[in-house]
Order: structure tokens, then C-alpha cells, then sequence
């Protein structure tokens, strides 16, 4: 673990008390609460900021209709979607195709509860609380694959199976990754993660992030690695057979999911809600606004890569190094347990640049041919 000096704000936030506002119950309430509000409004935000920022991005205006701005556009949205009619296919898997969209959302709710707002202002201070977001991420894909099974749609099964394929393989380096800084920080609780950020993670282990942030993306299903609702090859993906307010659900996930990876970035990588001058709830909210703008800023840049691309960019590219920077970090640790931080910020970027130049000289991916 790095012992590092703390700076000049980095307490200058007290702790919550365990039991805020005042007993288990109480805390429970109150936590639950906040959570599922700051999930709905921020899903909602995104939803807009993404539409209007891709909007402008590609030279058109984007929604601006409904309200100022077009802010009430996914309020509208989730009325419409509200009063659709649900139709379930005659020959699919009732059960299943009813509760595929709560067993996918219900799980990126719950990682939520491990996720500090401030310094001691979360549900729940775990000290496996890293390792229960890995656990429970993955859940989510077993509501995709019930969504794609119980439709009784071939297209909606090959997406489903595709999703399943991509968590496999991007779930290893996203481990990895946060294995380093598991490293650095000394403990799997979020919350001492970001207490020991007196360097935010990012420059630390440069490579880790690019690693995590990548791997997020595709476990999630954003661009470029959206394969499972490839229009022009499976329909609309696993959900094709879903309408009304269970497709909402779905869509409602991977916005969710979106905010859970942002999150989850800001906390590890970005020093949580640390900064100076502003409150530490803000300076949260805007790191995590931040990393969102670069996802959707990918997804307006960045062209969808084939399905044999994707499964081949996860094990020839960030896998290998993934274990590059874990064994690197490693060594570092050993070598330098908490002396010369920022000689390791210098040493790690330069070691960054050096091993992707190095292994996309000697991995290409692509080249117009089918990679296997």
C-alpha cells in the first residue's frame, strides 16, 4: 500500500457516522432512497445529455421540443412507453420473458449500495466492496440471456448468447485492472480506495484505467462494442420480442448500467468526490458527468467493431496486458512501498505509451479479414 502524505484537502470532509441519520433502519431508509432517486433523475440526464451532445456532435440539434431545452424529452419518453401495449410472443417462455428485465436491472441498483456519495456516505462500507461489484455486475447478463432464450426468437438468442460472450471475455481484464489498484490502495472497500487517493488512480495506473474503462465498456454494451443490437445484423438485439414498460426496463438498464460504470470509474480511478474548494457530493457528481460525456462522445466518433473483433481485442490485446500491469505494479509496490509517488506517475505513463505502441505493432486488429 502506498503511504502517501495527505494533502492539503484531503480531510477536510468528516466521515458520516455508520448509522446516519441516526439507527440501521434509518440509515437503510434514507440510503435506499437517495440511491433510487439519484439512479432515476441521473438516468434521465444522461439520456438527454446524450442525445443532445450527439446531436450537436453530428450537426443537427438533437431533442428540443418537450420543455426548455428539450430537458422533459425522457419524461415524455417514459409515458409513451408507459401506455404501449405489452406483447408477449405466443410461443415464448412466459416466466422467464416477464422477469428477464427485473433480474437485469435489479443488480445494477444493488451496486449502487457499496458506492460512496462523500466520505462515509454510502449504504453500505464493505470491506469487499470492490469485489461485490465485480460479483454482482455480471448478474445482469443472466437477465439478457433469460431475454433472449424466452422470446423464443433465433436473433434474440444470438444477441443474448453475443452479450454473454463479450461479459466472459472483457470480465477478466476488468479484474485485472482493478486488481492494480487494489494493489495500490491496500483494500477492496470503496470508500478507502478513494481515501487513498491522494494521487488520483488514474495517473498511477494509466494503463489500468484505459484497460477498465475499455472492458466496461463492451461488458455494458456501449459503442463501439454494441454488437448485441447491431441493426443491420440481429434486428433490435436480445429485447426485439419486448415492448411497452419492459422494453423501457431494458433501455432503462443500460443507461443505469452506463451510470454504475461512471461511478465506479470516478471512485477507483478519479479520487471519488476529493477536490478542493468545492463540496465533495459535486465535485462526485462532476467527475461523474465527465466520464460519461467521453462514452458518448466514443459512440459518436468511433465505428462498431465486428463480432470476431471484439472477442479477439479482449484476448489478444487487454489481456496480456492487463497482466503486463498487474505483474509492473506489482513490482512497483514492492520496490517503492510508498516512496516516490509522482516517479511512479512519470514511470507508468511512459510505460503505458511504450506497451500499446509495442502491442499494436505486434496484434493489428482487423486488416479486412476475419480474425479467429
Amino acid at each position: 500500500m502506498l503511504n502517501i502524505e495527505p494533502n492539503s484537502f484531503t480531510h477536510y470532509a468528516k466521515a458520516l457516522p455508520s448509522d446516519w441519520p441516526g439507527g440501521f433502519w434509518w440509515h437503510w431508509i434514507v440510503f435506499s432512497a437517495i440511491i433510487l432517486a439519484f439512479v432515476l433523475s441521473f438516468v434521465m440526464g444522461f439520456i438527454w445529455l446524450e442525445r443532445r451532445g450527439l446531436g450537436r456532435i453530428q450537426a443537427r440539434l438533437g431533442p428540443n421540443r418537450v420543455g426548455p431545452l428539450g430537458l422533459l424529452q425522457p419524461v415524455a419518453d417514459a409515458i409513451k412507453v408507459l401506455l404501449k401495449e405489452d406483447i408477449v410472443p405466443f410461443s415464448a417462455d412466459k416466466i422467464v420473458h416477464w422477469l428477464a428485465p427485473v433480474v437485469a436491472f435489479a443488480p445494477v441498483m444493488m451496486m449502487f449500495a457499496v458506492i460512496p456519495f462523500q466520505n462515509g456516505a454510502l449504504l453500505a462500507d464493505l470491506n469487499i466492496g470492490i469485489l461485490y461489484v465485480v460479483a454482482i455486475s455480471s448478474v445482469s447478463t443472466l437477465g439478457i440471456f433469460m431475454a433472449g432464450w424466452g422470446s423464443s426468437n433465433k436473433y434474440s438468442l444470438l444477441a443474448a448468447m453475443r452479450d454473454v460472450a463479450a461479459v466472459v471475455s472483457y470480465e477478466i481484464p476488468v479484474v485485472l485492472a482493478v486488481a492494480g489498484v487494489v494493489l495500490l490502495a491496500g483494500s477492496l472497500s470503496l470508500n478507502q480506495i478513494v481515501l487513498a487517493q491522494n494521487i488520483p488512480f488514474i495517473l498511477l495506473q494509466p494503463l489500468g484505467f484505459i484497460l477498465f474503462f475499455i472492458g466496461a465498456c463492451a461488458e455494458i454494451n456501449r459503442a463501439p462494442f454494441d454488437l448485441m443490437e447491431a441493426d443491420s445484423e440481429i434486428v433490435a438485439g436480445f429485447h426485439t420480442e419486448y415492448s411497452g414498460m419492459k422494453f423501457a426496463l431494458f433501455y432503462l438498464v443500460e443507461y443505469a448500467e452506463a451510470l454504475a460504470m461512471s461511478a465506479i470509474i470516478t471512485v477507483i480511478f478519479l479520487g471519488g468526490w476529493r477536490g478542493p474548494l468545492l463540496p465533495p457530493w459535486l465535485w462526485f457528481i462532476i467527475k461523474i458527468f465527465a466520464v460519461f460525456f467521453v462514452i458518448f462522445w466514443i459512440r459518436a466518433t468511433v465505428p462498431r467493431v465486428r463480432i470476431d473483433q471484439l472477442m479477439a481485442f479482449a484476448w489478444k490485446f487487454l489481456f496480456p496486458l492487463a497482466l503486463l500491469n498487474l505483474v509492473i505494479t506489482a513490482i512497483e509496490v514492492l520496490v517503492w512501498p510508498g516512496t516516490l509517488p509522482w516517479l511512479m506517475v512519470i514511470i507508468n505513463i511512459v510505460i503505458t505509451i511504450v506497451l500499446i505502441l509495442l502491442w499494436s505493432r505486434l496484434f493489428k486488429l482487423g486488416r479486412g479479414r476475419v480474425e479467429v
